[in-house]
């Protein structure tokens, strides 16, 4: 299998501008048969150019002004030739609006090495001194030394690395892996690891919901009795297919309590306790869970069937004893099951609003979120449907460290919470860095470089994340005179086994203008999938106006495509995914700055959004479409009605 970066446009589009290009300091006209043609920026529209004049002496007030003579126009400046008429390609194209300049990794897939084709080395790459960009089988060599082709520096190269890596690939992609000779640290035990299930039994979880008995007839079961129920298919279903896996299970209400792996003395955390960040990390660390679950399988289920509901809701205590206990196994779990708003302790929330300004709340669910991804480990939350749990701030656990986000129902519970404990971590500390010819940029990065480096943290399967870049204007003619340009994707991550591996991957795209681009062939699957990511992105930074321009411009291309060919049925649910963010965006703006938990949900699900032939994750997206849709056409009818 080979593994490659994927585009969405075969060519990498030169003379694409943003609107209004405030990143540039360039404006553009826009011409009805032409591509866009750069000009200095100016307020209101362009006027029309003067007539030449001459400087001559002022004549008297007195004598009459001899009649003007005819002025021919000026010819037409070079830079911008008069109209041709419209000239379409073979294809049918038409020039673009959208930057269709996106690049796809399917991160996921990268960092399975056991399945990868590429070269692979027991040498560390060699690295330019200015851009850090490798040496690859496609880079160029002249009497040893290597001129860098994204930044241009002479970089010395010994004929050891010269025989390893150059000559080896041929075309315009390569594939080389970097292995260490040996490991940092000792050979882990998969089945070595922590699935700590973090219960909510607050008063909230009494409430009752009506459902069909295996008889046929109605009968009602709470909250708690349909987690307590989850939670022993999900202990019978590891203890059969992991049974050297340590299982541990802490509740919370107004008090933390530490079960462990049921054997043991349990830990209780109260008062004054529930604030002190230092002191419950260092209480939970230390609990032993000495056996895994094929030794305390009945000490657990019979835990989780002695729980009652009562009190308060101290939900940021908990999540915190839960991740200090699974640091101590890396490639760990935490699923997080609760009903209601955090409001004692720790991250408690009841008074402040999501997407606010406050630091208090924010800060302690990120901290949390970072420090579990250092020590390895990925939290997924479950929220019960019908409540407010503010998942705009909790699911940042879940966002941060790569775990599941879902609103459940009774019935849907236990399959959820079965399919979280089965997630397993590929890879840890995974950091991604993708390389550009100077003069190309990120949009929507920080900074303004041709260098992108993005922390990724915890992959699991199926994760892809893609990313959207430009020429800048400057650069454009340069590019153009080019066949080809260059970009690289450096992944350096440390596998399951604890192994450091830095996979390259080189690839040669060839250039062309928005004008040659035939829409119908763009990779609707990797727009799609950039368009929710990153408006999803935007709107929980708060940033909900830049995401509508976005998701307007992504709108107006999927039209444009459906002009030229059919949609095909796996792609209309892309155009799916766009109409939903736009409701909840028009709902942010028209009604209030606060993110329901069934919108919270859906943003944090596109963030992580992959493409429709990518395992399930697009018909969880999907459904959560057509939820969002019936409440927008019921608020729609009742406001009808109310007139």
């Amino acid at each position: 299998m080979e593994a490659k970066m994927e585009f969405a446009c075969s060519h990498v589009v030169c003379n694409w501008r943003p609107d209004g290009a405030a990143s540039t300091g360039v404006s553009l006209i826009k011409h009805k048969y032409d591509n866009t043609v750069p000009v200095k920026q100016q307020e209101g529209p362009v006027p029309p150019p003067l007539p030449p004049r001459r400087l001559r002496k002022p004549r008297p007030t007195s004598l009459p002004m001899p009649p003007l003579a005819s002025v021919q126009p000026p010819p037409a400046p070079l830079s911008l030739p008069p109209p041709v008429p419209p000239r379409l390609d073979k294809e049918g194209g038409s020039r673009l609006e959208a930057n269709v300049n996106v690049v796809s990794i399917g991160v996921g897939k990268l960092v399975d090495i056991w399945q990868a084709s590429g070269l692979k080395s027991f040498q560390s790459p060699l690295i330019c001194g200015k851009c850090s960009a490798a040496l690859s089988s496609l880079s160029t060599l002249q009497r040893n030394v290597w001129v860098c082709e994204f930044c241009g520096r002479e970089n010395s190269v010994n004929d050891s690395v010269k025989r390893v890596c150059v000559g080896q690939g041929a075309g315009v992609h390569s594939d080389e892996i970097y292995l260490p000779n040996q490991s940092d640290d000792d050979y882990q035990n998969l089945e070595d690891t922590l699935v700590v299930f973090c219960v909510d039994i607050s008063g909230s979880m009494i409430v009752t919901t009506e459902v069909t008995s295996s008889s046929g007839s109605p009968t009602y079961i709470s909250r708690l009795e349909g987690i307590q129920d989850a939670l022993q298919r999900t202990l019978s279903s590891l203890l059969q297919q992991s049974p050297r896996r340590r299982v541990a299970l802490v509740t919370f209400n107004d008090e933390v309590v530490i079960y462990g792996d049921g054997t043991s003395t349990p830990l209780t955390l109260r008062d004054w306790a529930l604030v002190d960040y230092d002191h419950i990390w260092q209480q939970s660390v230390a609990y032993s869970i000495p056996h895994c679950i094929a030794e305390t399988y009945d000490q657990l289920v019979q835990r989780v069937k002695d729980l009652r509901e009562h009190g308060a809701t101290c939900l940021g205590p908990a999540a915190l004893a839960s991740v200090a206990m699974a640091s101590r196994y890396p490639g760990s779990k935490v699923i997080l099951c609760t009903d209601g708003r955090a409001n004692i302790g720790l991250g408690e929330m009841e008074q402040i609003p999501s997407l606010s300004p406050s630091p208090l709340t924010p800060y302690f669910y990120r901290q949390l979120a970072l420090q579990a991804v250092e020590s390895g480990i990925i939290i997924s939350v479950m929220t019960f449907e019908g409540t407010d749990c503010r998942l705009a701030d909790v699911g940042r656990l879940a966002d941060t460290t790569g775990g599941r986000i879902n609103i459940v129902s009774i019935g849907t519970v236990a399959t959820e919470i079965q399919s979280a404990s089965m997630d397993n971590i590929l890879a840890t500390g995974v950091t991604a860095t993708l390389l550009a010819p100077d003069g190309v940029y990120f949009p929507f990065e920080d900074g303004n470089n041709h260098k992108l480096v993005r922390e990724i943290g915890n992959v699991t399967k199926g994760l892809e994340i893609t990313i959207q870049f430009a020429v800048k204007p400057e650069f454009t003619e340069v590019f153009l005179q080019k066949d080809t340009l260059p970009f690289q994707l450096q992944l350096s991550f440390k596998t399951r086994d604890h192994e450091k591996v830095t996979r390259v991957i080189t690839e040669q795209r060839p250039v062309t203008t928005c004008s040659r681009i035939w829409a119908g062939n763009l990779n609707m699957a990797v727009l799609g999938v950039h368009c929710a990511q990153l408006c999803a992105s935007l709107t929980m930074e708060g940033r909900v106006q830049e995401a509508q321009r976005q998701l307007k411009a992504q709108q107006d291309l999927h039209n444009q495509i459906s002009k030229q060919r059919p949609i095909q049925k796996e792609e209309s649910i892309y155009g799916n995914w766009i109409d939903t963010m736009t409701t909840i965006c028009d709902d942010i703006t028209t009604e209030s700055q606060t993110l329901s938990d069934q919108a919270a949900k859906v943003m944090y699900q596109m963030k992580r959004a992959s493409s429709a032939n990518n395992n399930s994750s697009s018909s969880s997206n999907n459904n959560n479409t057509n939820e969002i849709q019936k409440k927008r056409r019921g608020k729609k009818k009742a406001l009808v009605e109310g007139m």
